[in-house]
């Protein structure tokens, strides 16, 4: 099994659009003003984003997207006008990582595990 993409809610379609542009996911699919597709420039995965009239309650949802240069990364998107909430810091779980949220509220962690994502010293056997 494969994950093919994760959709996420919105109250304005048209603004994530943005966003996630100046993230550098490339829009594939525009059904505006209700509905996109981005794909990630590596790897197969997708984004959808759908139009809601109400945000869902509680956590919300987590995307994580990996890059190799992170510290670089962040500092291209802080000087696009991108906020985060964190810097990019080495986590106890061996992954670098920064948190964000995108325009609504979706936790974004950009971050760079290598090897360790899927082969951490403690993974199950």
């Amino acid at each position: 099994m494969n994950l093919n993409q994760i959709t996420i809610p919105s109250l304005d379609v048209e603004k994530a659009v943005t966003f996630y542009k100046i993230l550098g996911l490339h829009l594939i699919v525009n059904a505006l003003p209700r509905y996109v597709r981005f794909e990630c420039p590596d790897g197969d995965s997708t984004l959808s984003i759908h139009k809601v009239d109400e945000l869902p309650r509680g956590v919300g949802i987590s995307i994580y997207f990996e890059n190799e240069n992170i510290d670089e990364t962040i500092l291209l998107l802080k000087q696009k006008g991108i906020i985060f909430l964190s810097e990019p810091e080495d986590k106890p779980w061996l992954w670098r990582e920064a948190h964000l949220n995108d325009l609504d509220g979706n936790r974004i962690i950009i971050y760079h595990a290598g090897n360790n994502r899927k082969n951490p010293p403690w993974r199950v056997k």
